[in-house]
């Protein structure tokens, strides 16, 4: 299946949160939250059933690394998708 038309993300796929989750940062380990529709790259797939997604600020520091389900991430795009 080609990029365009798989649904699942893979490593280094842009996502975002379906809803609100509360973690640690990741260097000094302080609650945070991370809102829904917050944006990571995902850096690691497990089993089909979840993935590593980096969250980071502007500047590409992390503040945040999670394991999550499939279910808990929308997988986000940027090319058009041909029909034809």
């Amino acid at each position: 299946m080609n990029k365009t038309t798989r649904h699942k993300p893979q490593d280094l796929d842009i996502v975002a949160l379906l809803a609100n989750r509360d973690t640690s940062h990741f260097e000094t380990g302080q609650p945070i939250r991370l809102l829904k529709g917050q944006i990571g790259t995902v850096v690691m797939e497990y089993d089909d059933e979840a993935l590593e997604v980096e969250f980071t600020n502007n500047d590409g520091t992390t503040f945040a690394m999670e394991t999550l389900p499939l279910d808990a991430v929308l997988l986000l795009h940027d090319e058009l998708l041909q029909t034809a």
